[in-house]
């Protein structure tokens, strides 16, 4: 298994890790993708990504972040130059749900990411709340731009998914498709190409039914899988497989 989103830099997490990547290799997992959210955050993924060899990073700037930290495309460029193992670019996009950031600010910001993302030839890491509209008609300038994007624990409509998916887009399933009252996602994970999703903890966030209420953690992500191969109706180590080659295809 591989997951493709999570947060090591984050408690408890960051102070466990040893623990945390032992019981991740205990479970099978191959690799482990940990997401930048600002510029602190980078500084520790730099770390991070030097403790084992089944860890890679990504840089960005969350969208909640962007009113406090503005960045330019070259910051981005070339400080993913500088690390092998980082290898995506974000998080980043939308999130109008809680406005931490002014709408403009996080737009901005999203642009440059994009850009960086291009001119690196590096998949971009898109969160999106309560903005499908703009999210996709920022993407969809890109159309002919070969651009390499991965919609993070996608919790989005399944028109939205449609008209993502003609923009070869990857969606990634957390632990939400696991709640009971998560029906309409569920549905919309059953309608997406199964050459197109891959699958995330993004812990220490939203841990998967059963462990619901705990510290998320990359271990747990087999319970995501395991969800996620009933709603496809294929089998967990074939469906392991896929988001493996997923994941492999959209980042090396």
């Amino acid at each position: 298994m591989i997951d493709s989103h999570c947060h090591l830099d984050h408690e408890p997490l960051f102070s466990n890790i040893d623990e945390v990547l032992e019981r991740s290799k205990e479970i099978g997992i191959e690799k482990i993708l940990t997401i930048s959210t600002n510029l602190k955050s980078f500084e520790n993924i730099k770390k991070i990504i030097e403790i084992d060899s089944m860890i890679y990073g990504t840089i960005g700037i969350h969208p909640h972040e962007t009113t406090k930290e503005k960045i330019k495309s070259n910051y981005l460029i070339d400080n993913a130059n500088k690390y092998k193992k980082i290898i995506g670019v974000g998080e980043t996009g939308l999130d109008f749900y809680y406005e931490n950031s002014k709408k403009n600010d996080q737009i901005e910001s999203f642009v440059t990411h994009i850009e960086a993302s291009l001119n690196l030839n590096y998949p971009l890491i898109v969160h999106s709340r309560s903005a499908e509209k703009e999210t996709f008609d920022i993407l969809n300038r890109y159309k002919n731009s070969n651009i390499k994007i991965l919609m993070h624990c996608f919790t989005g409509s399944k028109e939205f998914a449609r008209k993502l998916m003609d923009l070869n887009t990857y969606f990634s399933a957390s632990g939400i498709i696991t709640f009971k009252n998560s029906i309409e996602l569920q549905e919309t994970f059953k309608f997406i190409d199964n050459n197109r999703i891959l699958i995330e903890t993004d812990s220490p966030f939203l841990a998967p039914i059963p462990m619901r209420g705990k510290k998320n953690e990359p271990s747990y992500i087999k319970y995501t899988l395991k969800k996620l191969s009933e709603l496809k109706s294929i089998n967990f180590n074939d469906l392991e497989q896929i988001t493996n080659n997923n994941f492999k295809k959209l980042f090396f």
